[in-house]
């Protein structure tokens, strides 16, 4: 685990220092100061690196979103906080200087995100919400916005609600 954390810290940082196309696996690995078969023996390449830190976001995001399962899209208020806690990170991630690989794969875990909160709507509503949620993210990351993770959910939460109320009676 150790390892392993060493490993996706040291992408990250370095993610936020060159971009991502910029690094390679003997940067990680020098950096966490870990051989590259150590590293190989972990991960196949640098994408299953970065994905395995979505897979904790992801069951971080879980744990948290589980408080109000009435709340359609929880896991928004969560993510914008930790996206706040941690934004020289994401703005590596999903800022526009990141890379289109961690742009994609971040949206992905957004879509799945939402298609498991909106179990039994159509994959058109699944896609739209999530992608408007992954502009608004990028828009806040990348403008420095004074807005507080709050405020946006709560304008996010407003902007959707229309949609999931027409999503629901196209059913």
């Amino acid at each position: 685990m150790r390892t392993r954390e060493a490993l996706r810290d040291a992408l990250i940082a370095l993610m936020v220092e060159r971009g991502w196309d910029e690094v390679g696996i003997r940067d990680v690995c020098a950096r966490a100061s870990v051989g590259r078969s150590t590293f190989y023996t972990h991960f196949a390449d640098k994408e299953e690196l970065l994905l395995s830190g979505y897979d904790d976001l992801r069951r971080m995001l879980r744990s948290v979103g589980r408080g109000d399962s009435r709340k359609p899209l929880a896991f928004t208020r969560g993510l914008l906080e930790h996206a706040h806690d941690n934004k020289r990170m994401f703005r590596a991630l999903v800022g526009k200087r990141s890379s289109q690989v961690a742009q994609t794969r971040f949206l992905q875990l957004v879509v799945e995100l939402t298609r498991e909160d909106l179990a039994g709507n159509r994959e058109t509503t699944v896609q739209y919400v999530a992608g408007a949620f992954f502009q608004l993210l990028i828009w806040w990351v990348d403008s420095r916005s004074a807005l507080s993770p709050e405020e946006i959910d709560a304008i996010f939460q407003r902007l959707t609600k229309p949609v999931l109320a027409e999503a629901r009676l196209a059913r």
